[in-house]
């Protein structure tokens, strides 16, 4: 099978497409023939090794090699068909379209992955192309997991720091589901697409000082790793809750104590990426309250730019590779 590798780290020319052996399922796995796979960044991160928090740097190096990369092939979040299936599985059979997580098995930059049956796998809403599919589960999972940590209740307001990233965007939906009123912070050249998705208010950072004045929210979700801990407090109401995508070691030390000494709380638990959750997100999408917001699809011997746009941070939305000839029926196309 064809995969976009990566055999030493380095900038993006350091991917390339390949022939690698295609993997055979165990008896619990099924195969899936990947049609799209997100490109993430924390892609980008893993091929280049540089990271906005460095805090878990050496414990993951020795996990995924010290000199070079142990799992050559990348690619987290996708969505495919069910081309076999193991002895032992159950849920799924040859044919069903499905989108998910490989986990820390990666593999999704090539035509073919095996997983577990019993992993964060769920059924395509017949509502989406591949494409689309893939750009849910990485923004709408973890999106999910921290509007529900901050028990939005409806009137409240929310306040999205790196609200163009692809969980960003997902949080912006999903907040408005939950009656929120949304305030999206990112460059301005994404305004208008974010306003599209439901944010009632736009800040361009490169333009507004949002730490200075201004006025204060009952939840902020912030995904800029360097932005300020103490500055973000002074913005919340009383009670309010302060979700960290991108929390730097101090604040994983600040956090607790803020919940202890103040009337303001801090969450800083990582998505768990349920089944259940996926279901969710799934349910939302059939029933129109949410919908994959993609930048750009390239394929697969694009994948060099498809990583420098998220890397550029220029995107809005998710950047989607193809690994095989895109479906057509939405907006997005082809760099």
């Amino acid at each position: 099978m064809k995969a976009i590798t990566y055999r030493r780290y380095g900038t993006p020319d350091v991917l390339q497409v390949e022939e690698v052996p295609t993997p055979t399922p165990k008896d619990d796995e099924v195969c899936i023939k990947i049609h799209a796979a997100e490109a993430t960044k924390s892609d980008c991160e893993l091929r280049s090794f540089r990271f906005p928090v460095s805090w878990f740097w050496l414990p993951l190096r020795l996990a995924m090699g010290m000199f070079k990369p142990r799992k050559p092939i990348l690619g987290g979040y996708f969505a495919g068909e069910v081309t076999a299936a193991g002895a032992g599985v159950t849920r799924f059979a040859p044919g069903d379209r499905l989108f998910g997580s490989t986990q820390f098995r990666l593999g999704a930059y090539g035509e073919y992955v095996c997983l577990p049956e019993h992993y964060t796998l769920v059924r395509i809403p017949d509502t989406l192309t591949s494409e689309e599919a893939a750009a849910v589960p990485l923004g709408g999972l973890n999106a999910l997991h921290f509007m529900n940590s901050a028990g939005i209740t409806p009137g409240e307001t929310v306040l999205i720091n790196g609200a163009g990233g692809s969980i960003g965007s997902f949080a912006v939906q999903i907040a408005k589901a939950m009656g929120a009123e949304v305030t999206a912070i990112d460059a301005g050249h994404k305004e208008a697409r974010l306003r599209e998705i439901g944010a009632d208010h736009f800040i361009d950072y490169t333009r507004d000082n949002v730490a200075q004045g201004g006025p204060i929210y009952d939840v902020i979700l912030n995904m800029v790793a360097r932005n300020g801990f103490t500055a973000s407090l002074r913005q919340l109401k009383p009670k309010g809750r302060y979700l960290l995508g991108n929390p730097r070691l101090l604040d994983l030390l600040r956090a607790p104590l803020t919940n202890h000494f103040t009337n303001k709380r801090v969450v800083t638990a990582f998505a768990g990426e349920k089944q259940s959750e996926l279901e969710t997100l799934a349910t939302m999408i059939e029933a129109g309250s949410i919908c994959p917001l993609i930048d750009r699809i390239y394929p697969m011997n694009q994948a060099p730019q498809a990583h420098l746009r998220v890397e550029t941070e220029q995107r809005v939305g998710c950047v989607v590779i193809a690994m095989r000839e895109a479906e057509h029926d939405h907006k997005n196309h082809y760099a």
